[in-house]
């Protein structure tokens, strides 16, 4: 892979973006009931980050951008996110830098939107397996292996399509799915490490699960994460990996995209003795979270609450998360807290409470044997707007929705 060039020696090198789960124009589902300047900037957050891959792909001079799959939120591709999306391709094609696509489950090649027309330099695969030559401006021979789902489900093992094809100086697979050890995401298109490994390529472009993770360093297996959180599962730094090879070395460099961060933060809050305290203590956790020109949406939860005045117990349950809310409001790089969680420090013993009560013996009996969570569910996910949003519960989602509702009934009932 290397020439001479007089004394110089020049060494094959390439650059690029890997980007997965751009889900643009997320209809960011729980959150209207936000403040309308901060809920049209959550509604844009996904375009912002999109705006973030093309200009870093053009400060950074790269050779070529790959997505990994679900650029849209749904299968019907909403003309709105296909034009923001054309107008940032236009602005790659201006500088001549490729852009290679793969469609996932969520905007798989079935769906049914009106067409818009890419520009030249962006190059969508199809429904199986195929390879697409690129040649650099500095000579370079690229060959790229990838496909698009032909519909939403795709559990076929369509690793074993993968096949290297001598005559290039890298190979990158691209693959949307699912590592086969993995047990919370549907198995799509499944595949296991070692079947990446057999393939011998020199990186491997996944999408599909949204947190970021390395498979392998040698070669490079990567889940670069969605480009932006969407709820406070999806907590944390989202983005990009800006990838520079070359046949000596590999440089991975994960830069941020997301324009608004998801956070959880647990106060002790055993240190306030009056409301106004409490108040200052959670002022001071906000202050601590802020970030500089981007926005947070908190969960807070606050444990050992321990006010004497009866007034001001009512007035943390009436009033606090207003007051909080209130001065975020105007903030460029406001930090909301979208749910306030009021920890009981309260030790409740179970058994003891089966013991005092016939009553509570046959409650918890019921919670230990439910098993209907999703008959429970059905009514929402049989609504429409249910049908097109919801996506279906784990068996730990389950277990865990199930261990919440429990203790919140308990609390209310040891409140009663």
């Amino acid at each position: 892979m290397e020439k001479r060039c007089g004394r110089e020696l020049f060494m094959k090198k390439i650059s690029f973006i890997h980007a997965a789960d751009l889900h643009l124009d997320s209809p960011m589902v729980g959150l209207k009931h936000l403040p309308t300047n901060i809920f049209m900037r959550v509604k844009e957050s996904t375009f912002t980050a999109l705006k973030q891959i093309t200009s870093t792909a053009i400060y950074q001079h790269v050779d070529f951008v790959i997505l990994a799959g679900d650029l849209f939120d749904g299968e019907d591709r909403s003309l709105r996110a296909q034009s923001r999306f054309r107008s940032e391709m236009l602005k790659l094609a201006e500088k001549g830098i490729p852009v290679y696509i793969i469609h996932g489950n969520h905007d798989h090649l079935n769906g049914s939107w009106v067409h818009l027309d890419m520009p030249s330099n962006v190059h969508i695969f199809k429904s199986e397996v195929e390879t697409k030559v690129l040649h650099t401006k500095n000579g370079e021979i690229i060959h790229l292996y990838g496909f698009s789902y032909p519909t939403r489900h795709v559990f076929d093992r369509k690793i074993n399509d993968y096949i290297k094809k001598e005559g290039a100086d890298f190979h990158i697979g691209i693959l949307h799915g699912n590592e086969s050890a993995g047990v919370e995401h549907d198995n799509y298109a499944p595949f296991t490490v070692n079947d990446l490994l057999r393939k011998d390529f020199d990186y491997w472009a996944l999408g599909h699960i949204h947190k970021r993770a390395i498979l392998s360093n040698y070669p490079p297996i990567i889940y670069p994460g969605n480009i932006q959180g969407r709820n406070k599962k999806e907590s944390g730094s989202k983005g990009i990996y800006h990838v520079t090879l070359s046949e000596h070395d590999t440089k991975m460099n994960f830069l941020e995209t997301a324009d608004i961060i998801w956070e959880e933060v647990v106060v002790d809050a055993s240190s306030a003795r009056s409301f106004h305290e409490l108040l200052l203590l959670c002022q001071t956790t906000i202050k601590s979270v802020r970030k500089d020109l981007k926005a947070t949406l908190l969960s807070l939860v606050l444990k050992n609450i321990q006010l004497d005045d009866a007034r001001e117990k009512r007035s943390v349950d009436s009033e606090l998360l207003e007051l909080l809310q209130e001065d975020e409001k105007d903030e460029e790089s406001f930090v909301w807290v979208v749910d306030l969680t009021i920890v009981v420090s309260q030790q409740i013993d179970k058994e003891q409470m089966k013991r005092d009560a016939n009553f509570y013996a046959e409650l918890f009996e019921t919670i230990d044997h439910f098993d209907d969570v999703e008959q429970s569910l059905a009514p929402l996910y049989g609504h429409q707007l249910g049908r097109k949003y919801l996506v279906h519960l784990t068996v730990e989602e389950q277990k865990e929705l199930v261990g919440k509702a429990e203790k919140l009934l308990i609390q209310l009932l040891y409140q009663s």
